[in-house]
C-alpha cells in the first residue's frame, strides 16, 4: 500500500485492504484538473442544478485551487497507483473561510469539509471515505472538537457514507443555496476514538 498522507499513516491502514491510494495535498499544476473532476462529478448528479442555474458554484468548482490560499486550508487530492486523480475534498482548518452560505462560522473549535468529489471510475473503491478520514485525521491534529460538512439529498452515496463514519445530522446547520436544501453534519471527534 503506497500512501504519502500529510499526517501519520494510522487511520488509512485500517480503510485500505488491498488498494494503492494516495492522498496528499493537491499539487499548483493539478489545481485546473481538480476542479474539473469537480465540475465533473457535481454536474452529473441527478437533482443538481445544472450551470447555466448557477455559474458562481460551477465557477468556484473550477477554480477550487484558490482555497489554498486560505492559511489553513488544504485541497487534498487521492491518486491512484499510476498517479490518476480519483477524487479529491476541501479542508478547512479555520471555518471563518469554509464560506458555504450557512452559519457554521459560528461553530467554535471545528474544521470543516467541503466539495467531496470522487471520480465515477474509482467508486466502491474507498476514496471518498479514504478523503474524509485525512479531513477527520487533520481536525485531531488541529485538536479540535468537531469536523462539520455539509450534504444535499442528491448526494445519497455521501451522504450514507458519512453517516456510516459516525456523522450526526445538526439541523442547526441547515440552509438554502440557489432553491436547494443543504443539510448539515456534525462529527464529534471524541467519538472517534
Amino acid at each position: 500500500m503506497q500512501i504519502k498522507p500529510l499526517i501519520s499513516t494510522w487511520a488509512f491502514d485500517r480503510i485500505f485492504m488491498n488498494t494503492n491510494i494516495t492522498i496528499r495535498d493537491a499539487l499548483p499544476n493539478e489545481f485546473v484538473a481538480t476542479g474539473q473532476l469537480m465540475i465533473e462529478v457535481y454536474s452529473k448528479l441527478e437533482g443538481f442544478p445544472i450551470r447555466l442555474e448557477i455559474p458562481d458554484y460551477y465557477e468556484m468548482l473550477a477554480n477550487v485551487g484558490s482555497f489554498t490560499q486560505q492559511a489553513q486550508t488544504k485541497l487534498l487530492v487521492a491518486l491512484s497507483a499510476k498517479d490518476e486523480l480519483w477524487g479529491a475534498v476541501l479542508y478547512f482548518g479555520n471555518l471563518k473561510d469554509y464560506a458555504s452560505g450557512g452559519d457554521e462560522i459560528r461553530v467554535g473549535n471545528a474544521s470543516g469539509i467541503r466539495l467531496l468529489a470522487v471520480d465515477i471510475n474509482a467508486r466502491g473503491m474507498g476514496v471518498g471515505k479514504a478523503l474524509t478520514q485525512a479531513c477527520i485525521d487533520l481536525a485531531k491534529v488541529n485538536k479540535h472538537d468537531q469536523v462539520i460538512l455539509h450534504s444535499t439529498k442528491v448526494m445519497k452515496v455521501a451522504w450514507g457514507m458519512y453517516e456510516k463514519m459516525g456523522f450526526m445530522r445538526s439541523t442547526d446547520l441547515d440552509f438554502n443555496l440557489h432553491g436547494l436544501s443543504i443539510f448539515g453534519f456534525r462529527l464529534n471527534i471524541q467519538d472517534t476514538n
